[in-house]
């Protein structure tokens, strides 16, 4: 793919799952640099490549975003993929997994975007990517903080979208199924593998398609949202009852 060959690129949480997926398709696609990010430096593979630079980064932490921009102002595309899953109700138990969801997935993207908007706007045309989830529009009580962060993500991705678009920045928004990684190792569903998720990505990515759902489970959600939103609402509510 064209669009990524020779570009500097910055990943966050690139240790595992989609995000490692994206380094190799990225390598593959002839990216000049990719800065590789992750919290423990010791959980990144070893990407046996010259052009991958792995920088420690926990995206809730305002010092260590500060240094990752300070050291990547070469960055071109930024993925924002960094995330958490805790599983928890709006209405009960401890809210330590919400607050941890939020402040992880939105409020810690947001520190990111704030960070490298003006990076990115220098070293226009740049693009920037949210990783979201289809969960933003899924109503199913068990994973109420991680679909109300990725809810609040796909709204402030659009807000961004508009800030920046006279600035030479596209903004893309991506909202996946569940794909098969490590944080859904304990899930039943048929899931799409993470390397074939990540070239779809990129592949929309360079067709200019502003928000992709790549995968079959999130199209079938989607469509099910926009068609008729308290018809999706009775499937998660049979599934969630269904389960307790």
């Amino acid at each position: 793919m064209q669009i990524f060959k020779d570009k500097v690129i910055l990943i966050t949480g690139a240790n595992r799952g989609i995000g490692k997926s994206f380094v190799k398709a990225l390598l593959n696609s002839e990216a000049r640099k990719i800065y590789v990010t992750c919290r423990d430096l010791k959980k990144m593979p070893a990407f046996d490549d010259n052009r991958i630079v792995p920088l420690q980064l926990d995206i809730t932490v305002d010092k260590q975003v500060a240094v990752t921009a300070i050291t990547a102002q070469d960055t071109e595309i930024l993925i924002n993929n960094a995330g958490t899953l805790s599983p928890g109700n709006t209405l009960q138990g401890d809210l330590s997994g919400m607050e941890n969801d939020l402040n992880v997935n939105y409020f810690g993207t947001i520190k990111m975007m704030r960070a490298f908007a003006p990076i990115l706007i220098k070293n226009k045309p740049s693009i920037l990517i949210n990783i979201v989830s289809i969960a933003a529009y899924s109503p199913l009580p068990s994973i109420a903080g991680y679909a109300a962060s990725k809810a609040a993500l796909y709204s402030a991705t659009q807000s961004v979208r508009i800030e920046l678009a006279k600035t030479g920045v596209s903004v893309y928004a991506v909202n996946p199924g569940a794909i098969d990684t490590d944080m859904n190792k304990e899930s039943d569903w048929d899931m799409p593998d993470p390397d074939s998720t990540a070239v779809k990505i990129l592949a929309c990515v360079a067709l200019g398609k502003s928000d992709i759902v790549p995968d079959e489970m999130g199209q079938e959600m989607y469509a099910a949202w926009r068609e008729e939103p308290a018809k999706l609402a009775k499937i998660f509510s049979d599934l969630y009852h269904g389960e307790n």
